[in-house]
């Protein structure tokens, strides 16, 4: 399929493979899309109708306003295969939208590739009709608050601001509303792993990556999907592969990974650290956050006058304000947000204190050595009750464990295989709860455990999908358990 023009969708077979369940999300952004656009959308799903009834009617509602909106072209009306895959909806069509949830290695896709059919995500296509210049963020940890952070910014100075992707937003919601605006708008695009590998194909026929491209960290992470972290680092640097010297590359030298990519960077390198360099970028310098680009420097703030609080937070605070200059934002405008910005929901958010018990929700923390900075931020008087596990995402867990022995005092653990993992890991060095089945069980049981001055973290080291839809899901549950005390 000829993707160079918009109009080459109007009567093209679409798949969209992963309908989700998300309002905003990837696969109902897209399919929305796609209808809009008059293409002949197959929308498959291995969910059956029952859980996916509500997406369903979203999609059903938009076609039926579509049809009204736009007499003149021809809105086709979706055909919904769900509870199953069938080979003829990718090898027989010219088009395959994947949802980012989707495994590449699916033997749907492997089949559709063979067959010469174009693979495309929601993303992928927004990056090759967007008029404006976009700033990527992508990282094992950080790159949702790192986002959020710069969207915040941005929204300060221009609240017509476009803040989406892999944050349960799809681009593609707002696309065709920037193809007529005509006017410079900031957009900021959260990307996972999976959605960097939809893009060289986009890079490749625009001739460009993003114009700014934040790189917050790696660490071991989705191993259960890669064959190896070799695999998964090669999938971050996409992000900047594609950049033209024009451009702009931000890398976290904090991280010796994300540091040893420096040979592989196209684009101007700007660096952050929490230590000070004589180089492009943000750093601290004797208590002072400082901006530099080609030997002038700026001051910020005062480190200790930041919002967010922790090590892991002031890298993103620091790769946050970098973007956020290349971009040419007011100075007043990001010490402002620099000092009032306070995290978003699911990353160590405070839910609320009861009884001078604090439970905190850190539910996105899937890996390891996220849960490894939320307990070093909170424990350093070894008074947490720790709520985790669920299910393995192929993790190393032996320094997770020595953290655990540090700073809990009780370990109270979901049903799941990187449970018994980690279990085993800690040993009879922390006392524990195990296979624990549902987050009310899990509160309950932590808040029967808790004395004054103690808190009760949720921070799993693990997928969720065992016990819940997704992680999102699980700290939802958190904090009704929790506000239901």
């Amino acid at each position: 399929m000829d993707l160079r023009k918009i109009e080459n969708f109007q009567d093209a077979v679409v798949t969209v493979m992963g309908l989700g369940r998300y309002k905003q999300g990837s696969g109902l952004g897209a399919a929305k899309w796609l209808i809009r656009h008059g293409a002949q959308t197959i929308i498959t799903d291995l969910k059956d109708e029952t859980e996916l009834e509500e997406s369903m009617d979203l999609v059903m509602e938009w076609y039926h306003k579509y049809r009204e909106m736009y007499p003149d072209r021809t809105i086709y009306t979706p055909l919904f295969v769900l509870g199953e895959h069938r080979e003829e909806d990718f090898t027989e069509v010219d088009c395959v939208v994947q949802n980012p949830g989707v495994p590449s290695e699916s033997e749907f896709i492997v089949a559709a590739k063979q067959s010469g059919v174009s693979i495309e995500s929601d993303v992928s296509i927004f990056f090759r009709y967007c008029p404006y210049s976009i700033v990527a963020v992508t990282g094992t940890k950080g790159k949702t608050t790192t986002t959020k952070m710069i969207g915040t910014m941005f929204e300060s100075q221009d609240d017509r601001t476009i803040v989406a992707g892999n944050i349960k937003v799809s681009p593609l919601e707002y696309l065709d509303e920037l193809l007529v605006r005509g006017e410079e708008t900031l957009i900021v695009l959260e990307l996972s792993s999976w959605m960097l590998e939809s893009l060289p194909g986009a890079f490749e026929d625009i001739g460009k990556g993003p114009d700014i491209s934040v790189l917050t960290n790696v660490y071991p992470d989705h191993l259960n999907r890669y064959n190896s972290y070799e695999d998964y680092i090669k999938s971050k640097e996409i992000i900047f592969l594609s950049q033209d010297p024009d451009q702009y590359t931000v890398l976290n030298y904090d991280h010796e990974t994300v540091r040893a990519m420096e040979p592989r960077v196209r684009a101007k390198l700007f660096w952050c650290s929490r230590s000070y360099m004589d180089h492009n970028g943000c750093f601290i310098k004797d208590g002072m956050i400082v901006f530099q680009k080609d030997g002038q420097q700026e001051e910020i703030i005062p480190a200790v006058e930041v919002g967010l609080k922790g090590d892991h937070n002031m890298e993103n605070i620091l790769t946050s304000i970098c973007a956020a200059r290349l971009r040419g934002l007011e100075l007043d405008v990001v010490k402002r947000i620099a000092r009032e910005f306070q995290g978003v929901s699911d990353r160590q958010e405070l839910v609320r204190e009861v009884d001078e018990i604090t439970y905190i929700n850190d539910t996105t923390a899937t890996q390891p050595d996220a849960v490894i900075a939320a307990l070093k931020r909170f424990g350093a008087d070894a008074d947490v009750i720790l709520i985790a596990g669920g299910m393995d995402k192929g993790a190393e867990y032996d320094k997770l464990a020595n953290q655990i022995a540090e700073t809990c005092k009780h370990l109270v653990l979901f049903e799941g295989d990187a449970s018994k993992m980690i279990s085993d890991k800690v040993g009879d060095r922390v006392k524990k709860t195990e296979k624990i089945m549902s987050m009310k069980d899990a509160v309950l049981h932590a808040k029967s455990l808790a004395a004054s001055g103690d808190i009760i973290l949720l921070s799993p080291a693990a997928a969720s999908f065992n016990m819940f839809k997704n992680e999102f899901d699980r700290g939802e549950q958190f904090r009704e358990e929790v506000r239901n005390l």
